[in-house]
């Protein structure tokens, strides 16, 4: 049976309902956040959105009485938890709205759920995250770079760290070179660092990896669990981060230390695995035309295979050179 041939209109609607379908998740927590801080009846000031996307919601036939008044501007100031509910209802109505107006929904909604995370949710967040300790315990982690064929990981253990710090274990532990953007993904949330993201980080829902503590997204009871680390947003090298365990120090041992691992890392820019791939057939073929030149690109030689724990160890021993010092 023939597949049928979506038209432009098809994906901007599906592009648009899966948006609205971020927008409902992204409720559903903050809804949490803000219960568990008990500010859902804090004023949120000033209201974000102009006369005309005023109007346009209060069209909403699922929007409360309540919230319909206030959006004409006749009934005070809107709470932390209305215009929350102000969100949710746009993302339960977009099914019913018509084409024309989704985009224009979804703006305005936009606009508010931006508001909400900016000046509730991450100052809320920021203030616990800042009141944690790191802990005494060694964390145990096995991180494989996604897709790459025959597989390219290191097991490595660190002691407790910011983000921040566990993404410099990363590299240096890889073999990357720090030379673009990073980011966490656990369990749905990202975590970045706001200063590199700039704008992007309010837009993605981020939270600040410079002061969250690895202990902070490890499950109650130091069980194991997968999150994601994300490399170079162009290449997109993708690693999935396999927590272990907390196995007891050795003594004598200088942490962070790397135990193991196979192959070695790509080399930067190379253009993710596929990219890679294609390096990789190109310096093994000597009749090649642009061998010579790709290898110029790679340091002028790169040997898949190869791989040194100690080496690795001691990468993490020196660490990366702090951007933020440099001018």
């Amino acid at each position: 049976m023939a597949r049928t041939k979506l038209t432009s209109d098809d994906v901007r609607t599906q592009v648009l309902a899966r948006q609205a379908a971020i927008l409902a998740d992204h409720v559903a927590k903050a809804l949490a956040v803000i219960q568990q801080a008990r500010i859902e009846t804090e004023p949120l000031l000033p209201f974000p959105l102009d006369k005309s996307e005023r109007g346009m919601l209060a069209g909403l036939t699922a929007l409360p009485a309540k919230l319909r008044t206030k959006l004409s501007g006749r009934a005070g100031k809107f709470t932390v938890a209305e215009v929350i509910s102000l969100v949710q209802v746009v993302a339960d109505s977009f099914p019913a709205v018509e084409p024309e107006r989704q985009m224009m929904m979804l703006n305005a909604a936009n606009k508010l759920w931006y508001y909400v995370h900016s000046d509730v949710l991450v100052p809320v967040w920021e203030a616990e995250a800042r009141k944690r300790k790191p802990t005494r315990l060694l964390y145990q982690l096995k991180i494989t770079l996604v897709d790459a064929k025959p597989a390219i990981w290191r097991r490595i253990q660190v002691k407790d760290c910011t983000l921040d710090k566990l993404h410099e274990h990363i590299q240096t532990a890889m073999g990357w070179t720090n030379s673009h953007l990073h980011r966490f993904e656990v369990d749905g949330q990202p975590y970045a660092d706001p200063e590199l993201m700039e704008e992007s980080f309010a837009e993605m829902n981020c939270r600040d990896s410079t002061i969250t503590l690895f202990s902070y997204i490890v499950p109650q009871g130091n069980k194991p669990f997968r999150f994601q680390y994300e490399y170079d947003f162009g290449d997109s090298w993708e690693h999935e981060v396999l927590f272990e365990g907390c196995p007891k120090p050795e003594k004598g041992q200088k942490y962070p230390v790397c135990l193991e691992g196979e192959r070695a890392c790509p080399p930067e820019d190379v253009g993710g695995v596929g990219g890679y791939a294609e390096f990789l057939e190109t310096i093994k073929d000597r009749d090649h035309e642009e061998r010579v030149e790709t290898l110029e690109s790679a340091e002028g030689w790169f040997d898949p295979d190869e791989f040194d724990a100690t080496t690795a160890t001691k990468s993490m021993w020196k660490g990366l050179p702090d951007w933020r010092s440099m001018e």
